[in-house]
């Protein structure tokens, strides 16, 4: 059913947590000066899923908008700097590669630096890609400087991003957002108030009788989705077909020696072991697939595998990867886990909630919206979901893994037709397309193209325009500089001494 102009005074938002708060932090700024009430609606009997510590550079971008600068939130949030996620066991046992943020070499304004290094490969030259990425050096030898602001070249630029307590990063959104004037309410909601004449969200109802009224509606209860898939009846897109895991279990547990400048992605039988190290803890979890293993098995495989004593109990949960087909349905806009589920595999978790949230602002450059403003936010939200989808599981079709029937079966499933038609640019031409509304750029792409060793039938001919003994010369060249930027850099651990250091408040954030 299509709606007219809605004018909204009043934004309820259902859930606290990061995406809650982050929500909340975000609006408040957009909003500012405007009369527009935003009230969080926040129950300290229930727990938040807080697994999600590693994101992307996209992260820092939203914070600093919010005046926050790099330094301050590692300090408070006891975070470690990320240069990117290393994958082990991945393409086969006792293989790995890391998937860095940052580029490759430096390529001319008519050839990318690929094929070039494709038709160096081609003639007998053994370096690997990755020894002309900054980022994936200084992550191999556990170094951190801040990039440069004004690069002399391409072979100087990086990018990073940051793992963090998520707790932490809550309570400083949390902090931020009733600084700037959003109302908080602690009680349960276990009922929705629906309107008789379409069928938008009346009122939220608590456990204690009281109802909370507004004109817009933000659902980030999570998983379980009370507004959007509960309320609302939102249609599912179940992903099971091409991501088999179903389930995952968490533990924190002790730093062991000093904290690593990356994510570590560990494969294991039935699933994936994610290593995030944080100041003051490790943080572990298992990602796995119930048709493929049991979750005593799980238990026991994660907790086989981690450095350092736990430091609490494991923690279970199940999800069923896909997304809701409507994330703005009605007067309700999904924001996180209530809009959907991909794996933490490449820490999207959090960065999908960000590129909701500057939707949501975009949306809304006055305080109206229409029919057309939700179709345009939900069409971009399904392409959003749909690319991150195709990267991660461009991870699993690739694999070479012949010890498992998880890893046969995701090496012979068919692809949806978008990534077949990518995988098939590639391979054919070298080519790296880039679809609308993608998250990862090239780079990201001939990282993990290179890291399973897919490679080109040919490269550009265009890079036949540079003589093979110049190429070499210019390819030496730039191994060098990495190498001595790598060297100019200091620990990543004497950095976050030097600038960052995370001091507990007390007891309990430790």
């Amino acid at each position: 059913m299509s709606i007219g102009n809605k004018k909204i005074n009043s934004i309820v938002i259902a859930g606290g947590g990061t995406s809650g708060w982050m929500t909340a932090a975000a609006l408040s700024k957009h909003f500012e000066g405007k009369p527009i009430d935003i009230t969080l609606i926040e129950s300290s009997q229930i727990g938040t899923i807080g697994v999600g510590e590693a994101t992307i550079p996209t992260l820092r971008r939203f914070y600093n908008k919010l005046g926050l600068s790099d330094l301050d939130v590692i300090k408070a949030t006891a975070a470690t700097c990320k240069l990117g996620i290393e994958f082990k066991d991945w393409y086969k046992k006792d293989t790995s590669f890391i998937h860095p943020f940052g580029i490759y070499g430096q390529g001319t304004q008519q050839v990318p630096f690929h094929h070039y290094w494709m038709k160096a490969k081609l003639s007998g030259d053994t370096a690997a890609l990755a020894e002309y990425s900054l980022g994936v050096k200084l992550a191999k030898e556990n170094r951190f400087s801040l990039p440069a602001r004004k690069p002399e070249s391409q072979l100087e630029i990086f990018d990073w991003a940051l793992h963090f307590d998520a707790t932490l990063f809550a309570d400083l959104m949390r902090e931020y957002s009733l600084k700037n004037g959003v109302t908080i309410v602690d009680n349960k909601i276990v009922d929705v108030e629906l309107s008789d004449s379409d069928g938008s969200i009346d009122a939220l109802v608590f456990e204690n009788g009281a109802i909370q009224t507004g004109s817009l509606f933000i659902d980030c209860t999570g998983f379980q989705s009370l507004l959007t898939r509960k309320a609302l009846k939102t249609e599912f897109e179940d992903w099971s077909e091409w991501l088999v895991c179903d389930r995952a279990i968490a533990v924190q547990s002790e730093t062991i020696g000093e904290p690593l400048a990356r994510t570590i992605s560990q494969a294991h039988e039935a699933g994936w072991q994610w290593k995030i190290p944080l100041q003051h803890r490790m943080g572990n979890g298992l990602v796995y697939s119930s048709k493929y293993t049991d979750d005593e098995a799980a238990e026991k495989c994660l907790l086989a595998n981690i450095e350092g004593k736990a430091l609490n109990q494991p923690r279970k949960f199940s999800f069923t990867p896909g997304r809701v087909k409507s994330a703005w349905n009605k007067n309700c806009i999904a924001v996180g886990l209530s809009s959907g589920f991909l794996e933490p595999l490449e820490s999207t978790s959090i960065a999908l909630v960000e590129t909701a949230i500057e939707k949501i602002i975009r949306s809304f450059e006055t305080t109206q919206y229409n029919q057309k403003t939700i179709d345009k936010f939900n069409d971009v939200t399904i392409l959003e979901y749909e690319r991150v989808r195709d990267f991660i599981i461009l991870h699993y079709k690739a694999n070479q893994r012949t010890d498992s029937p998880m890893w046969e079966f995701c090496r012979n499933m068919e692809l949806p037709e978008k990534l077949a038609e990518k995988i098939n640019a590639y391979k054919t031409k070298g080519d790296v397309i880039q679809y609308p509304w993608e998250i990862f750029g090239k780079d990201s792409w001939l990282a993990i193209f290179d890291g399973f060793n897919m490679y080109p039938d040919k490269y550009n001919n265009q890079a036949d325009n540079m003589e093979l003994d110049y190429l070499q010369k210019n390819l030496n060249y730039m191994k060098e500089r990495v190498r001595q930027s790598v060297e100019a850099a200091p620990m990543h651990s004497e950095f976050l001494k030097k600038h960052c250091h995370f001091i507990p408040k007390d007891k309990s954030g430790i």
